[in-house]
């Protein structure tokens, strides 16, 4: 039986490597796998669909996914996930002590359709009461001018947008012309020790813990996504590739949590992997959709209601239908 050939691309994740190695192989399937950073990767497959399985930010999945017919359709496996709490940089001389001071205030991201912002953004709705018309929103480049838009939008009515072409968020924020960048790696006038730029909330994972336990959300950055017409020609390849995509994960948790074959040279990491595990019931990186659903769910509501998604998707609508049917051995 010949099999499938099919073009998938990602950035370098340890928990993709087997798979993408030919260590774990997806049954009936024969891949070319690109490895590229991932703004290449969102861009290309975004607006020319280069390859047949991609990762994509999951604010701009969103976006494409709920549109009508549209040419896409997700597979429950997690590239990326952080908490963001610690992705709030603030310049001092905005007075910003709490997340309350920021109402009034300006906040820039790189994109509107920024992933670790559209967490934070909803977060800030839900948890302090402050709209998104209540805040005065930048847009651009972090670290470098010019950042594009990569997906249509439909903004609810009174939220104030302005782009800037010609700044880096780095370069406002260290200026005082914005007061926070929401952002999810640190700026360069941070990470270069700007006297004025903090982060607004230093102990950052505690309150990221703290934030799991109450709501057992934990933030998706980057999810898979498939062609449409492959998996209508080919139905079983969703569920081939979801499993080789779980049993590349499993092994790389398994040298994670085994100080013997620990692929990272740092000290104590297999125990803090060990307690990462049993503080997420354990499975500190789960797939699939129930394990993931208050993540979901949460993540749905809050890019509808900021006018990135077409519709309010349940969970189920974004992944390949029957996907996660039990299987019976």
């Amino acid at each position: 039986m010949n099999k499938l050939k099919l073009t998938i691309a990602t950035t370098d994740y340890d928990h993709f490597r087997d798979f993408r190695t030919g260590a774990v192989l997806a049954e009936g399937i024969d891949h070319t796998w690109l490895t590229l950073g991932h703004h290449e990767i969102f861009s290309r497959f975004t607006f020319n669909r280069e390859w047949d399985v991609s990762e994509l930010s999951f604010a701009k999945f969103a976006a494409q996914v709920t549109r009508k017919d549209s040419d896409i359709i997700g597979i429950p496996v997690i590239c990326s996930r952080l908490f963001r709490f610690g992705s709030f940089y603030v310049n001092k001389k905005s007075r910003i002590k709490t997340a309350k001071d920021l109402k009034g205030k300006s906040i820039g991201s790189p994109e509107w359709a920024h992933t670790a912002a559209v967490y934070m953004r909803g977060w800030l709705g839900d948890e302090v009461g402050i709209r998104l018309q209540d805040i005065h929103w930048y847009q651009a480049g972090a670290n470098s001018p010019g950042r594009i838009e990569k997906v249509e939008l439909s903004l609810p009515k009174g939220v104030k947008l302005t782009r800037v072409a010609d700044k880096s968020l780095s370069e406002m924020l260290a200026a005082g012309e914005i007061d926070c960048a929401l952002i999810a790696r640190p700026p360069n006038c941070f990470l270069q020790g700007h006297p004025d730029v903090v982060r607004l909330y230093p102990d950052f994972m505690a309150i990221e813990q703290d934030y799991y336990k109450e709501t057992k959300v934990f933030p998706i950055m980057h999810i898979i996504a498939v062609k449409r017409a492959v998996l209508d020609a080919h139905p079983w390849v969703g569920r081939n590739l979801y499993n080789a995509f779980l049993e590349s994960k499993r092994r790389s948790l398994e040298r994670l949590l085994d100080p013997a074959v620990s692929r990272y040279p740092l000290p104590w990491l297999p125990t803090y992997a060990r307690k990462m595990r049993d503080l997420f019931d354990g499975d500190p990186f789960p797939y699939g959709i129930e394990e993931n659903r208050p993540t979901l769910e949460v993540f749905l509501r809050y890019t509808y209601e900021q006018g990135i998604a077409h519709r309010h998707a349940k969970p189920e609508e974004i992944f390949q239908e029957g996907i996660m049917a039990p299987v019976v051995v």
